[in-house]
């Protein structure tokens, strides 16, 4: 019995984007180049435990991954990567609180919790820049670099803007199949929606 593989998981190059003026909590959707919707999330406020789902349509029936945190605060949480289909888990991410003041740290960890890679900004000075000059972000937009046992396999880089800020994800680098789509996908979601709170 074949089973389709979701059209989010077929592309290397995606877009995202985090709408960050809702007044009850925030969205984000992510897009082929070609301007086809390939996923959608909502992320909802008030909660003390995030528990994040990510759909592959706008109306919310068609449930992939779920995204839920293993405490309250988040400063150094870790957050389960669970396929919605089968139940199984496929791994997780567990933000590096302290170094994550000065530049975005996380560990990717495999199902059985075992670090196998990590997600950094791309520098730690322009890390800095961005959070302590004003402006800075406009002139060196947010980039972070996903690495599995030591090997770069995926770039997610902010354009200019501002007002509409976008990622460009790029996976086409995994050519050996290091990371996982969904949790590449669940990576995505999280960089917008933890990381994205200090825009």
């Amino acid at each position: 019995m074949s089973t389709t593989v979701p059209a989010i998981y077929a592309h290397d190059q995606i877009k995202a984007r985090r709408h960050i003026f809702k007044l009850f909590g925030a969205s984000f959707d992510l897009w082929s180049l070609e301007g086809e919707m390939l996923a959608y999330s909502k992320q909802k406020a008030f909660r003390l435990k995030e528990d994040i789902r990510v759909y592959a349509d706008l109306e919310q029936k068609i449930e992939l991954l779920i995204i839920q945190a293993d405490r309250v605060i988040d400063f150094a949480a870790s957050y389960s990567v669970i396929d919605s289909t089968t139940g199984e888990k496929i791994g997780s991410l567990r933000r590096k609180g302290w170094a994550s003041i000065m530049r975005d740290t996380w560990e990717l960890l495999d199902p059985d919790g075992i670090v196998r890679g990590k997600v950094v900004e791309d520098s730690g000075w322009l890390a800095f820049l961005r959070r302590f000059v004003d402006f800075a972000a406009l002139i060196f937009p947010q980039k972070f670099l996903i690495e599995v046992d030591g090997i770069v396999v995926a770039t997610m880089k902010q354009n200019h803007n501002f007002f509409a800020p976008k990622f460009h994800v790029d996976l086409s680098l995994d050519t050996g199949g290091l990371l996982p789509r969904p949790l590449a996908i669940a990576t995505v979601i999280l960089l917008l929606a933890i990381e994205g709170r200090q825009a």
